[in-house]
Order: structure tokens, then C-alpha cells, then sequence
């Protein structure tokens, strides 16, 4: 029997709103999953921001230290609720190794299961409830529950720029729209706590310039404001040089880790989140990360992070792959060529259908304009859009519902689903249907 009267308001609005409005197709489609032999008229899920390109050497990795070594007794005991120190030095060591140039204190790391959790302990130990976190459009769509559900932060989109062609320089956020959201922010009687980007961008591939990142840092700092950078795509770079690709970029921008600058700065006001679920395709194992030298944030974190703590056999499974320092040298380069390769096929796919699409610096995607096909350009043309393209291909987009941008017409599809020969397969049957909606019109 269900009664929503018996929840509390809260439990009454989880119960009547879902995570996101794909889930219940995505669940859907995971039933018909293509197969070359076995279920050649299949479903293509590629809504869903997972990473199925080297599993196998992961997986084998993985295998061989559960055979081999012996598991240590402290598995078993409770331990620190922001990650065992032992982990932690695994992944200052990791930091310091591939995604940022200079030693990471441990000290400075606080873990949680998984980025959700991460970005959710962020938002409760930051800000109080009904103030706004501004997040430039578009972005993930799920941290509006993130920062929502428990810690009861407001969203703010901060429109950057109106059209997707403006992307192809990287993300123009300026200080000019961070001071227009501010008045329009306490004008609404609500306070501006919290600034959120995402390099390299989620959904939109692009990433924030050295320069960016320090007069954005600046500002946030002079006005009292946290500023948290997500690099959760930080190794999942695509080859901006690459003959085949370079001529989509006006600058040749390259990644520069966030930590770089805190680690210059070591302000009380800047922040790293990170998590192991895209770059080694382990969203399962549910390992978030936040980097910060603010010290009081991280005793709170200690002290209120036992219902977020991490299984210790899966943070010591884990710290014994970062630490073999040769095995991940070479994942990370076989992971990178085969993400960059995944990008080419469906880069191609889109040049040769002259489909407008933002030129990606990294991340697991592609953010890609349809808007010519839309009946109406309303939220519920992009939704019926959205779902024409799922029943007629078997392709599941991500739809733009949520993301925050105005322009409309505007999908996302991740690119790292599937291995390179199903993922041409995929790219051929989308050939077909925008070829075929172009000859109907």
C-alpha cells in the first residue's frame, strides 16, 4: 500500500521526482544491448557517462592482486571515515604523478563513495540551506540534486554564451556574468556560496585556460566565494593536435589542473573534486575524492563522513593498482589513444552529416546540435526528439533536459560506452536516420 502522506516533505518530493528523466528508458535499453552476434538489432545506451574502453586490463590487474596478494587485517576494522591514510597516500601519489605537478599532501584528501557523495558533503559543509551554487550552462544535470536533496542548495545556470559555435575557443565564462549572477542572486534574497565548474566539461568537452582559472579564482577569493573545479574527466583527454582533428579549434588550449593554482594560492576558498569512475571506468566501486587546504573542512568532513565511508577492501584493492606505478603508465596511455580514437569515429560521423557539435578538449562525450529536427523548439520537442531517435535507431541519447542552457535542440552522447567496432555500428544506423529525416523534410 502506498500513502505519500506518511513521508516527510522531503520524502514526499524523492518519491514524485526522479534522478533523471532517462532512467526508466535507460533500464529499458540495458534489457536489448547490441551484440554483434548474439543481438545484432540491439540497443545502444549512450545516455549514461560510463567508460567500458579498458576494463579488461583493469579487470586483469585487479584479478591478479586478489590472487596473489594477502589481504591485510585493518580491512576488517573501522577505520578513518575520510579514507584510510595508506589510500590516501595512493592517490597524492596518483595526483602528483598524472594530473597535477607538484607533491599532494594526503592531509588535504578527504574520500567519500563516489562523486555524488563527494559533491553532496561538499554542498552541506559549505553552504547553508537556500543559498546558490552558479554552475555555467550546461552542465551535469544530476548535480542539482546533489547539492539539493540533503544540503538544500539552490542552482543557479549561468548562461555563458547563447550558440553552440562559440565553444570551439574553450568556455567563455567571465567575470563580468559571475558579477550579473551575484546581484541577480542577492536580489533574490538568497547568497552566492558556491561557484562549480567541471574542465573538462560535462557535456560540452571543454576546458578552462590557466589564466581563466586564476582571474575566476581570484575573484572568488576577493568575494568571500567557493570555488570548486570537478576534474573528474582530468586524464580523459582528447589529442587537440591530431591531424584529424585540430582544425575544429580556434585555440589550442591545454588542460591545467586546478590543483596547480590551490596548490600556488592555498586558499580556504578553493577546492578539487575527483573521482575514479571515469578515468578508469569504475563507477561501480564508488571511490569520490576532494583535494582542499582548508583545514577546517576537512576536520568537519572527518567528523560527520562515517555514513559516506568507503569499504576498506575496495580502498586497499584499489591502492595497491595506483601503486604499481608502471602498470598505470601504461593503462593511462592505452585508455587515452582508445578514447581518442572513440572520439574520431563519432567526430567524423557528425563532419560528414554536417552536424553542428562543440569541439571537445576531453571528457566522455559529445554535445551536439539536432535542432533541425525538431517539430516544436520547446522542452517537450527536444523530449519528443529525444525519443524518436531511441525508437527508430535503437540509440539512446542523453536528453538536454536539465542541463540549464537555453538553446534547444542541443544532445549528448557518450562516447565510451562501447568498443570501437560497435560503436561504427551505432554511428551507422544515426547516419541513417538523419539522412533519412532530411529526405522526408
Amino acid at each position: 500500500m502506498s500513502n505519500s502522506n506518511s513521508l516527510s516533505q522531503k520524502g514526499k518530493a524523492a518519491s514524485e521526482n526522479p534522478m533523471r528523466i532517462d532512467l526508466e528508458v535507460y533500464f529499458d535499453a540495458m534489457d536489448n544491448i547490441y551484440h554483434t552476434k548474439d543481438n545484432p538489432t540491439g540497443t545502444f545506451p549512450m545516455n549514461v557517462a560510463e567508460n567500458q574502453l579498458c576494463w579488461e586490463m583493469l579487470k586483469e590487474k585487479m584479478q591478479g592482486i586478489s590472487g596473489k596478494e594477502e589481504i591485510p587485517d585493518w580491512v576488517t576494522s573501522y577505520g578513518d571515515s575520510s579514507g584510510v591514510l595508506s589510500f590516501r597516500e595512493a592517490i597524492a601519489s596518483y595526483y602528483s604523478d598524472f594530473l597535477m605537478n607538484h607533491t599532494v599532501d594526503p592531509e588535504t584528501l578527504a574520500l567519500s563513495v563516489g562523486a555524488t557523495s563527494v559533491i553532496e558533503m561538499t554542498a552541506f559543509l559549505l553552504a547553508d540551506p537556500g543559498d546558490t551554487a552558479v554552475i555555467p550552462a550546461p552542465s551535469y544535470p544530476v548535480y542539482t540534486g546533489d547539492i539539493g536533496v540533503f544540503p538544500s542548495i539552490k542552482r543557479y545556470d549561468l548562461q555563458t554564451h547563447s550558440d553552440i559555435g562559440e565553444l570551439k575557443d574553450g568556455i567563455p565564462l567571465q567575470i563580468s556574468q559571475l558579477e550579473k549572477a551575484k546581484k541577480e542572486i542577492e536580489a533574490s534574497g538568497s547568497r552566492f556560496k558556491m561557484l562549480i565548474l567541471t574542465s573538462p566539461d560535462n557535456p560540452t568537452g571543454g576546458i578552462y585556460s590557466k589564466e581563466q582559472q586564476e582571474e575566476v579564482a581570484d575573484w572568488c577569493i576577493a568575494n568571500h566565494i567557493h570555488l570548486i573545479v570537478n576534474e573528474i574527466y582530468g586524464l580523459s583527454l582528447i589529442d587537440t593536435e591530431d591531424p584529424e582533428v585540430s582544425g575544429d579549434y580556434g585555440k589550442h588550449l591545454k588542460f591545467y589542473s586546478f590543483g596547480n593554482l590551490m596548490n600556488k594560492k592555498k586558499s580556504a576558498y578553493l577546492h578539487h573534486w575527483y573521482s575514479f569512475s571515469k578515468d578508469l571506468g569504475i563507477s561501480g566501486f564508488r571511490i569520490g575524492v576532494v583535494h582542499t587546504y582548508n583545514e577546517d573542512f576537512i576536520q568537519a568532513y572527518k567528523n560527520v563522513g562515517l555514513s559516506h565511508g568507503i569499504s576498506n577492501h575496495t580502498q586497499w584493492l584499489l591502492q595497491e593498482v595506483l601503486n604499481d606505478k608502471a602498470f598505470m603508465n601504461t593503462y593511462i596511455d592505452s585508455y587515452q589513444k582508445a578514447l581518442n580514437q572513440s572520439y574520431k569515429i563519432v567526430r567524423s560521423t557528425l563532419q560528414k552529416l554536417a552536424l553542428r557539435y562543440s569541439p571537445s578538449h576531453g571528457s566522455l562525450f559529445v554535445w551536439m546540435d539536432l535542432s533541425e529536427f525538431l517539430q516544436k523548439k520547446t522542452q517537450q520537442g527536444e523530449n519528443d526528439l529525444w525519443l524518436k531517435v531511441y525508437e527508430e535507431t535503437k540509440i539512446l541519447l542523453t536528453p538536454s533536459n536539465g542541463f540549464g542552457h537555453k538553446q534547444k535542440g542541443l544532445y549528448r552522447l557518450v562516447i565510451s560506452s562501447f568498443k570501437h567496432d560497435d560503436l561504427r555500428v551505432a554511428m551507422e544506423r544515426f547516419s541513417k536516420f538523419v539522412l533519412q529525416q532530411r529526405a522526408e523534410k
